[in-house]
């Protein structure tokens, strides 16, 4: 039996539910700057696939890359790690 390749996962947290079965989702991270060598935060925005429509607003998820679903979907759902208060 083959295994599976290892697929990248990333955190961050819910910033749109409006699609149906579709969550986009902004994950954070720290990128150094080229001249100054200062650290910059920066965001990316992913679509993910939410089949349960389970994911609200302020949720910090964790999704893992898939094939590709729809034009700019290449991401599902895993978990909810911790709800919106």
């Amino acid at each position: 039996m083959e295994t599976r390749n290892l697929r990248k996962t990333r955190t961050g947290v819910v910033i749109s539910n409006k699609m149906d079965k579709t969550i986009v989702i902004a994950s954070k991270f720290k990128e150094m700057h080229p001249i100054y060598g200062k650290f910059v935060q920066k965001t990316k925005k992913y679509h993910a696939h939410d089949e349960k429509n389970e994911a609200n607003v302020g949720d910090t998820v964790l999704i893992m890359e898939t094939r590709p679903l729809s034009k700019t979907k290449r991401w599902r759902l895993v978990q909810i790690i911790e709800k919106a208060k």
